[in-house]
């Protein structure tokens, strides 16, 4: 009769045991090593695993601006904006260039000179003038005296480098917003696990008690498979607030510019400190705190700015020019070689004014010109309309947040409410002036009521962060 191979069964402590095959000569010695190895394997992959970030709102903020790619963008623009402004100054300094050339004429033009100057009157003689081969170096100079126009287009880049910069503002004050909101939501979301957490230990303390009676005859077998129902529904919600979580947390990775596999853990000081204050609906806003305003407040300057240049196309432009050169011209290849092998060297130079004044170009100035008075009232409309956004949206915050205060503490005092009214229930329940639906009506409430406050509180701190941008103060963020 053949003998089986024999399993070794070693046991592992909290897991399920695991079997080594082996020959009938197994020993103790080999399984030890498959454990080592298996011990090996797993303490290597979880070393491999990212250690947990806690994040707070003010660090995932100053993250956010420093890695996300809207943010980066306008900083580089700001920092283009200065090569801008460099690049219009350069049109004031000098102008320095240096040139060369040489010419090999194959064929000498001839000229057409009479024949008295020779002594042959009547006769046109035809005569070659220049020689075979011209090389010629120089430098040439131009200084700019006046120009309008360029005094203007350097206004005009300052002034681009300052829009950029606010416009650097209004992406970071965006960037501030998506990341706020986004944490709210997270610990929001994480609070209603918690609420589960809760709900769930409470029932199952109760579904031991009703287990107890039921194993010692006093209690029904539908009372413990409604407990056990109510359970699994829980677990079920609770799965479904964990991928949701999850979600969330990669948005606000996302947005903050972080590794989307990074693990984080938020921390809920900001939840558990939150004292609701009304705001006076009599407070009025300032729009030009508001970046957005002070954007458009720049453009309509840079249009200013635009206007003048087509301006300046009207007046005279005055600059300095001189060049040097030198010049060797002969029968022979000119360079390298001098008078005694048929090539002369000279060297000339020049210095002059010149001196533009407009005078007609049939009226391109002034549609320009013209152009621009309507992009500048353009620009008015769109001023208007801003002021007239930002103010609504500022009394709609200040609305949003006297009524989420108001939600806020209905939804607290029902919170209170309900859990009185689940003791008292159970209470009634372990003294059996309750039914078991009874108990489980009331558990629901609270988890629905604090679930509710959650609810609410998430709507508050929404609503904040719009005040707080509608007042032109996201920046307070991040202190």
């Amino acid at each position: 009769m053949k003998r089986g191979k024999r399993t070794a069964h070693i046991p592992v402590t909290g897991y399920a045991s695991v079997a080594f095959p082996g020959n009938r000569g197994s020993t103790p010695v080999k399984a030890g090593l498959w454990l080592m190895l298996l011990m090996f394997c797993f303490f290597k992959g979880a070393k491999a695993q990212k250690a947990v970030k806690e994040l707070s709102l003010k660090e995932a903020l100053q993250m956010a601006l420093h890695a996300n790619q809207t943010a980066r963008k306008a900083k580089l623009d700001i920092e283009n904006s200065i090569y801008q402004v460099d690049e219009v100054r350069s049109r004031g300094l000098p102008q320095i260039n240096g040139s060369g050339n040489i010419t090999y004429n194959p064929l000498l033009q001839q000229s057409a000179l009479p024949g008295d100057l020779v002594g042959q009157p009547g006769k046109t003689l035809l005569v070659s003038f220049g020689q075979k081969w011209i090389s010629t170096a120089g430098i040439s100079l131009t200084q700019s005296l006046f120009d309008q126009s360029l005094f203007t287009g350097l206004k005009a880049a300052k002034g681009a480098r300052e829009y950029y910069e606010l416009n650097g503002e209004l992406a970071e004050e965006q960037v501030i917003e998506l990341v706020a909101t986004a944490y709210y939501n997270v610990l929001v979301q994480r609070q209603k696990i918690g609420v589960i957490d809760s709900t769930i230990s409470n029932i199952r303390k109760s579904e031991a008690i009703i287990k107890g009676l039921y194993e010692s005859g006093l209690g029904k077998q539908i009372d413990v498979d409604r407990i056990a129902v109510n359970i699994a529904n829980l677990e079920s919600q609770k799965l479904q607030l964990h991928n949701a979580v999850i979600i969330m947390e990669n948005q606000l990775k996302y947005v903050a510019g972080m590794d989307i596999k990074q693990p984080i853990v938020l921390s809920d000081v900001a939840l558990s400190q939150v004292q609701p204050e009304a705001l006076e609906l009599q407070s009025a806003l300032d729009i030009n705190t508001r970046t957005e305003f002070q954007t458009l407040k720049k453009q309509e300057e840079l249009l200013q700015y635009q206007k003048q240049a087509y301006k300046a196309e009207y007046y005279p432009s005055l600059s300095l020019s001189g060049n040097y050169n030198y010049q060797g011209m002969g029968n022979a290849f000119p360079v390298f070689k001098g008078t005694n092998q048929g090539v002369s060297w000279f060297d000339y130079s020049s210095v002059g004014a010149s001196l533009k004044i407009p005078l007609f170009n049939g009226g391109a100035t002034r549609s320009r010109i013209r152009q621009a008075d309507v992009s500048l009232r353009k620009l008015k409309e769109d001023m208007a309309q801003t002021g007239l956004a930002l103010n609504l949206s500022f009394e709609n915050a200040k609305i949003q947040i006297n009524n989420s205060i108001i939600i806020l503490n209905n939804q607290k005092k029902n919170v209170e409410l309900a859990q009185k009214v689940y003791h008292n229930t159970q209470n009634n329940y372990n003294q059996g002036l309750a039914y078991l639906t009874d108990l489980l009506q009331s558990e629901n409430a609270v988890t629905e009521a604090q679930n509710n406050y959650s609810a609410a509180l998430l709507d508050y701190k929404l609503a904040e962060i719009q005040l707080i941008k509608a007042q032109g103060k996201l920046q307070t963020l991040l202190n």
